[in-house]
């Protein structure tokens, strides 16, 4: 079960445990959600120096990277990286660096309605703010061109 705003956080040891988490969200939140998965050192993205035809680790591993894709609005994507991080991407605003563990936090407070636009007149400029459990926040610069409708929404 995935943990909850109010809990320790879910420990995701896999990419594949963490698509699961995804999956369940999507389902939580009655959203469509299409996933691709990238398997083998020749095939994720942060391999590319793994050499032609290489598709394991130098211990033997074969790392598993996924790309999720969830419906609805917000435009929601997340990439899981084998390094356990994400990227995750909410309305063309990318909020790299994610740890695996707080993605389902991350997409609780987006599909729940915590995430909001924080903006200033000077220096002018957005932020996407993002609630994360422990009294944490995910915030990411947004640039004015990237404001889109939803973000616009929730300015506070």
């Amino acid at each position: 079960m995935i943990s909850g705003m109010d809990h320790s956080p879910e420990q995701l040891p896999t990419t594949e445990a963490a698509v699961t988490a995804l999956r369940a969200l999507a389902a939580e939140y009655a959203r469509e959600i299409e996933v691709t998965h990238d398997i083998g050192a020749d095939q994720t993205s942060r391999r590319s120096a793994a050499g032609v035809g290489v598709t394991t680790d130098p211990d033997g591993s074969l790392p598993h990277e996924a790309y999720a894709e969830f419906g609805g609005l917000p435009r929601v994507s997340v990439r899981l990286y084998p390094e356990d991080d994400a990227l995750i991407t909410v309305e063309g605003v990318e909020c790299p660096d994610i740890p695996r563990d707080d993605v389902p936090a991350f997409l609780r407070s987006v599909f729940g309605g915590l995430a909001h636009v924080r903006g200033r007149r000077f220096p002018p400029g957005h932020r996407l703010v993002v609630p994360l459990p422990g009294d944490r926040a995910h915030v990411e610069y947004i640039p004015q061109i990237l404001l889109t409708p939803w973000l616009s929404r929730h300015v506070r």
